[in-house]
């Protein structure tokens, strides 16, 4: 196999991969009974987090977006009554973006659908395999966040 061969292989995985888990995401949330929301919702949901909140920039930042774009997700979180932001108590610049009960459960069911994919994912592979493809992956992301910027999770 020559150099263009192996890198068109390499961009069809990586196109397929992404594309499959998006899909697979989106039809496993609605199966779930999460049919009001798009992945950008859910995303942002997931990274509001149930900790009790998180200020509007610092998750501005986490998801890599602009505030306008966040503020513009969060108008319809807060519509469909999922999240809502308040003022903090301590200095009223401040936003805090916080989970309704509603977008709790929407956050369960999300880390839910992620651990299950992950653990079905590792039934099939051998431990060797595991540690490889966390190096594989390591690897990518490094090189991805190094090319085009990012944030990195781990």
């Amino acid at each position: 196999m020559d150099y263009d061969d192996t890198r068109k292989i390499i961009n069809d995985i990586i196109v397929d991969l992404f594309k499959n888990i998006l899909m697979i995401e989106e039809t496993s949330l609605k199966s779930r009974g999460i049919k009001d929301l798009s992945l950008t919702e859910v995303h942002a949901i997931e990274a509001v987090g149930n900790n009790g909140g998180k200020r509007m920039s610092k998750l501005a930042s986490d998801l890599g977006i602009s505030l306008g774009t966040l503020t513009s997700t969060m108008d319809k979180l807060e519509k469909k009554n999922y999240a809502q932001r308040i003022r903090s108590e301590k200095d009223k610049r401040v936003v805090i973006a916080r989970l309704t009960n509603k977008g709790e459960l929407v956050y369960k069911i999300h880390r839910n659908f992620h651990d299950e994919m992950i653990e079905n994912l590792m039934i099939d592979l051998k431990l060797k395999e595991d540690k490889d493809l966390i190096h594989i992956l390591k690897n990518i992301n490094k090189f991805l966040l190094k090319e085009y910027g990012g944030n990195n999770v781990y």
